[in-house]
Order: structure tokens, then C-alpha cells, then sequence
């Protein structure tokens, strides 16, 4: 699979999945991202996120049961793919390479 470009929410967003184990859903998600990044996402943001990282094939995604605590509706559960977690390999190998090359800066002044 040809390598296919992370924004960096999605990236975010994969990698919480990613953490989560089988345990990702939506409110899930968001709620680390906000614990993590101080950012606010709306659910709406956060599935049009999903949806393109399924499509890119990183995530997959099934419907867990029902329940009446819900309303009688399902939580859908992600969980990261292999090329999701090659995907977040590349992008870490080649952020650490270019930090890695950064000049050293004096902190005077």
C-alpha cells in the first residue's frame, strides 16, 4: 500500500485509537484529545476524522450492542489496521529524523 498522507487530527486521532485497544468510540477519543491537547474537537470534526482514516484503510471499525442507558443505540468501536500502525511508523521515523537534525540553539538572549 502506497503510503498516504496524515493530517495532523487524524494523526492525533489514530494514535488514540491506536492506545485505546479496542476500546475507542467517539466520546472516547475526543474526551483524551481534549485531556492531551487542550483542544475541544465537536463529535462532527472527529467523525469526518474517522471516516476518512477507515477509508484510508488505518482504522476499521464494528457496532457494539445497544444498550438502554443509551437509548437502545450502538457505540462504534475502532481499532487500529496494520497499515494504520505503519502509517504512524513513517510519520514518527520521519519527524525524529528532521528533529534529530535540528541545530543546536543557544538559549542567550
Amino acid at each position: 500500500m502506497k503510503h498516504t498522507h496524515l493530517g495532523e487530527f487524524e494523526e492525533l486521532a489514530l494514535l488514540i485509537v491506536g492506545n485505546l485497544d479496542g476500546n475507542a468510540y467517539s466520546i472516547s477519543i475526543k474526551n483524551i484529545l481534549k485531556q492531551k491537547t487542550n483542544r475541544n474537537p465537536s463529535i462532527g470534526a472527529l467523525h469526518t476524522a474517522l471516516s476518512r482514516l477507515e477509508k484510508k484503510g488505518f482504522i476499521s471499525s464494528k457496532e457494539g450492542g445497544a444498550t438502554t442507558l443509551r437509548g437502545g443505540r450502538r457505540k462504534r468501536y475502532y481499532t487500529i489496521t496494520a497499515a494504520g500502525r505503519r502509517s504512524l511508523d513513517q510519520s514518527f521515523q520521519l519527524r525524529s529524523s528532521l528533529y534529530l537534525t535540528l541545530p543546536k540553539l543557544s538559549h542567550e538572549g
